[in-house]
């Protein structure tokens, strides 16, 4: 799978599954994306987010994971997602890269994450984020993506389900 994304005629990010080799870029691309939020999580609920090198590995072999990619091969933005259970599919630690932000990278990202879970045969959606991300929150409406009104501990901080019904 490689989804390309082209303006006037030429890629200019593509898309594909992660590898054991874009662990190092992955952390970065995360570190790099949260960074500004640090202050705002806790120590342990910021390590969750970006990940270490283990967890990292961990993710990769656990859920599928997404990259996108500039024209030099750089990872420039990264989701994962996995399969639940029956019918239900999860999003997890979605990022972009600060200079990448506001493109299209995001929206292509979350399409083909839920293109793989809908080929899974789920029908629902979940994914959790914590309020000092309120592009991510105003991101995650504008595609159909609405609160669940559960809210669980994230190591100290609340942390919101989002969920999108496919099909609709």
């Amino acid at each position: 799978m490689r989804a390309n994304t082209f303006c006037m005629g030429r890629p200019i990010f593509s898309i594909r599954p992660a590898l054991t080799d874009d662990a190092p870029a992955i952390l970065a691309c995360l570190r790099a994306a949260f960074d500004e939020y640090r202050a705002s999580y806790t120590p342990a609920a910021f390590l969750d987010t970006v990940l270490t090198q283990e967890t990292v590995e961990r993710r990769l072999s656990e859920m599928f994971v997404l990259v996108a990619t500039d024209a030099s091969n750089q990872i420039v933005g990264t989701i994962a997602c996995t399969v639940l259970k029956r019918e239900e599919g999860h999003l997890r630690g979605m990022a972009v890269l600060p200079s990448w932000q506001g493109t299209s990278v995001a929206k292509n990202l979350l399409r083909q994450a839920e293109l793989r879970l809908a080929q899974a045969h789920c029908k629902r959606i979940s994914l959790d984020t914590t309020q000092p991300l309120q592009r991510a929150i105003q991101f995650y409406l504008q595609n159909g993506y609405l609160p669940s009104g559960k809210v669980n501990d994230f190591f100290g901080m609340p942390l919101f389900e989002y969920v999108k019904i496919l099909g609709r």
